[in-house]
């Protein structure tokens, strides 16, 4: 009975942590270019090591219009910088210009170019090109006359390689750091969107209620058929 229950007990948890990982999936259903996590378990019974690893399929590019709005190609990622300091890597292309004249993605990430940060200085119109070369036109100058100011660091990098941390961010295993990749490319006014598919994650949120339920449904009959047992030893 005590190894029904461990069992039992185990997959509970295993079921709550799928359903953890679901969840924040489905959260970022609206996020530009999120990669959806996928749960993975190695190890048997009370040993067992709850992960994540991500999966890589793309989520549809449309187009917008908008100059900062970028998806990457293919294998390609966007380096921007963590909060702690760390280079991580994202697909979301929801660009803006802070109020400190830095650019970042729609979280508020630092997006990194050649020399890091990337500064914009004061302007009125703003491209980035399929190289991810960022030129601007400086406020109140001549429409052709525009600055190339940096190049946003794109790299190619096979998700498997990349591991999230507990901020949410992407970045390599062994706190490695990408280098440029000149191949990769950008389509500009266009955003990819989250690979999360809103039917197939409310499905499996249904799912997993019903097993969760079911798990513990046998924790609660071994815990009492055990009870049962104490009982008859005690007397017998």
């Amino acid at each position: 009975m005590d190894r029904l229950l461990e069992l039992s007990s185990m997959a509970a948890k295993q079921t709550m942590f799928a359903q953890a990982v679901n969840t924040n999936n489905l959260a970022n259903i609206s996020t530009p270019g999120f990669r959806k996590d996928l749960v993975a378990f190695s190890g048997t019974n009370a040993s067992a090591e709850q992960k994540t690893t991500i999966d890589a399929s793309s989520g549809v590019v449309s187009t917008t219009g908008r100059n900062l709005d970028i998806a990457v190609s293919d294998q390609g990622w966007l380096a921007i910088a963590a909060p702690d300091g760390s280079e991580a890597y994202s697909r979301r292309g929801d660009l803006r210009v802070d109020a400190f004249g830095q650019l970042t993605d729609g979280a508020g990430n630092t997006v990194l170019g050649n020399g890091g940060p990337i500064a914009v200085n004061d302007f009125s119109n703003i491209e980035i090109s399929d190289q991810g070369f960022i030129s601007i036109t400086p406020r109140g100058g001549d429409a052709t006359e525009q600055q190339t100011i940096d190049q946003l660091k794109l790299v190619t990098l096979n998700a498997a390689d990349l591991a999230k941390g507990a901020d949410g961010l992407l970045r390599l295993r062994n706190n490695q750091v990408a280098d440029q990749d000149p191949t990769v490319r950008v389509q500009s006014g266009a955003l990819e969107a989250s690979n999360v598919s809103s039917v197939e994650a409310l499905v499996r949120m249904m799912d997993l209620a019903r097993k969760y339920e079911s798990q513990v449904k046998i924790m609660q009959h071994a815990d009492q058929d055990q009870q049962a047992l104490d009982s008859i030893l005690k007397f017998s």
